[in-house]
Formats: structure tokens, C-alpha cells, sequence
């Protein structure tokens, strides 16, 4: 069977709280970003969280990704690693209860977890311990099942240790040795700082489709015009998309710029937005949906998440629904 997209990253096990600005102040973390965490450190703050309510869903960025295509109606299987113990396995059983195809052995050692803390302005902020997750490597690649994909979907916290780092280019190998169309999404400014060299390098290579939101591009070029940026990386990869938030996204193809403008919404919790537009512009590139098109999709698919609490989609969209989301 011809599968839609293979992805490749760090598999965590997302758990959701939303909290005050007073708390989030008090236990020190900056708003809004990602911060690397050690367990005893992620375990002190789910303490100090008490008795908050808290949802529990497989994620990570590309997990999300990958999930948000399957919901779609898209046939997708996930490169990972997860450890033998509870959350593990609860990883596993709720991607493959999501029609996800999962073939990866569990490892010694505990699971990755991301503690995102979402307070009322809609901003999460995610504390993350790696657990196994940051061994990932090229063994992990599965090249059949990758080589069955039309496309490849990789993501940048995979260069933030050297295993996984091997992992990711291994995935860009044998994407370069078949008909799959390589994608890589920036995932986090940090990485930028860390990694513009190779991240550019990438970008001017084998890289087919590129994310990435404003402020990754601006960082990644060292330039603060968004719209400039999307047109420098157009002229390296033949289709980019920056996300502009509430403003929508641009989309670059061929050298040709389009804004595609976003959705009016009520924003709760901005976490996977951007892994959910990556999700609606795959999944519409993949089932005969255009650039603009996949983009319009996705920006509505992205509106919906921001609108609720957690990176899955509430309500699925069915596949009567996507011609109309796409502007068909």
C-alpha cells in the first residue's frame, strides 16, 4: 500500500494544563518558548501544578504532524522511539487507535514527555524532557516503509543531539534515493541559533517543502521582512510556507508569492498550530489539492486547533467537508 507521508521525530507524550500567568511566572520559565528539561525538574513542576486538570495525547511536533494527516483521511506511518514503560505504550496504542502505522521497538529507559502550560492568552509554553526519544537514529528509519511514501516529513528538534541529528539526514538520504518529496519544518527559533548553517544548507539542497513561522524565517535569514524572507528561501526551495499566525501564511512556488489569509478565530491554545498547517498542506499535496489550495485547507484546519485546548483536532474534518475547506 502507497502511503501519504513518513515522518521522523521526537515521539513524546504531550500533557496539556492551562495555568495563570501568576503560576507560570512563579515557577520561572520563559512564556512561549521551549525550554529542555531534566525529569526531576518536569516532575517538580507537576507537583507545584497540584490537582490541574490535565490532558494526555501522543505528540511531539512531526507525531502531531503525522496524526493531524491521518485525521484528515491520510495514510501516514511514524518513525520513533518510545521507552517500555506506561507512557510508552500509551503513546503507541493512541497513534495506531489513530490509523497511524508504528513499527518501532520500545526502549530501555522512560518515554519523552512535553509539559505544555497554556494560560488565558492562548500562548503555551513547553517544558520538555526527551527520555528515549532523544536516541532516535538511523536505525529507526524504516527505508521500505519510507520509500512506499509519496512524502517524507522531518523535524528540526531533531538537530538539537547528535543521534537524532543522524536520523533526520538518514531519512534526507533515502528520501534523495526515491520518488518521495523531502519536507522539513524549522520547528523552534532556538534551533536557528544553534543550526542556521545546516538548516541552510538543507534549504539550498534536497529539501522540496519548507515551514516555518515568521519568526524562524526572520531568524533564519537574519533579515525581519517576513514576506522578503519567504521570497529569498523560494528562490532555494521550490515550495515554502511561513505562517503569519492570525495573518495566514505565505506561500512561495516557483518564485511566485501568495498570501493566503487566515481564519478568524477565537484563540485558546496555540499549541500545534503550525504542526496542524503542516499537516493540511501534506495532506492536501498528496490527494491532487494544489499549493494555495492545501494551504487554504490547512489554514482552517490550524484555525480549529488554536480554537480549542490540545494539538488534536475535537471535531475531525470529514472528507466532504475538505473541498469546501480548500476552496474548491
Amino acid at each position: 500500500m502507497t502511503l501519504d507521508v513518513y515522518g521522523v521525530g521526537n515521539t513524546l507524550v504531550d500533557i496539556q494544563v492551562q495555568v495563570s500567568d501568576d503560576l507560570l511566572e512563579s515557577l520561572g520559565f520563559a512564556k512561549g518558548a521551549m525550554t529542555l528539561v531534566d525529569h526531576e525538574t518536569q516532575q517538580r513542576v507537576l507537583e507545584a501544578l497540584g490537582e490541574l486538570p490535565r490532558n494526555q495525547c501522543a505528540g511531539g511536533s512531526a507525531a502531531n504532524t503525522i496524526l493531524g494527516i491521518a485525521g484528515l483521511g491520510g495514510r501516514t506511518a511514524y518513525a520513533g522511539k518510545v521507552g517500555d514503560d506506561p507512557l510508552g505504550h500509551f503513546c503507541l496504542d493512541d497513534m495506531r487507535a489513530n490509523t497511524v502505522t508504528v513499527d518501532v521497538p520500545f526502549s530501555d529507559g522512560p518515554t519523552g514527555t512535553c509539559l505544555v502550560l497554556v494560560t488565558d492568552d492562548a500562548q503555551r509554553t513547553m517544558l520538555t524532557y526527551l527520555g528515549v526519544s532523544a536516541d532516535v537514529g538511523p536505525g529507526d528509519v524504516d527505508p521500505e516503509l519510507l520509500r512506499r511514501s509519496k512524502a517524507v516529513y522531518v523535524e528540526g528538534y531533531l538537530f538539537s543531539a547528535p543521534t537524532p541529528r543522524e536520523a533526520a539526514y538518514r531519512a534526507v538520504e533515502l528520501a534523495a534515493s526515491s520518488d518521495a518529496t523531502l519536507a522539513l519544518t524549522i520547528s523552534d527559533s532556538f534551533l536557528v541559533d544553534l543550526f542556521r548553517d545546516e538548516f541552510l544548507e538543507l534549504a539550498q539542497g534536497p529539501v522540496d517543502i519548507l515551514f516555518c513561522n515568521e519568526d524562524e524565517a526572520r531568524s533564519l535569514l537574519e533579515n525581519e521582512d517576513s514576506r522578503e524572507c519567504a521570497r529569498q528561501l523560494g528562490e532555494w526551495v521550490p515550495r515554502v510556507a511561513v505562517t503569519l499566525g492570525a495573518e495566514g501564511a505565505v506561500l512561495v512556488e516557483n518564485g511566485k508569492l501568495t498570501h493566503v489569509p487566515g481564519i478568524a478565530t477565537t484563540a485558546i491554545d496555540t499549541t500545534g498550530a503550525g504542526d496542524m498547517f503542516a499537516a493540511g498542506v501534506l495532506y492536501g499535496l498528496t490527494n491532487g489539492l494544489d499549493f494555495e489550495q492545501s494551504a487554504r485547507l490547512a489554514n482552517r484546519a490550524a484555525a480549529r486547533i488554536v480554537s480549542q485546548l490540545g494539538a488534536r483536532l475535537a471535531e475531525p474534518i470529514s472528507q466532504e467537508d475538505i473541498p469546501r475547506l480548500a476552496g474548491l
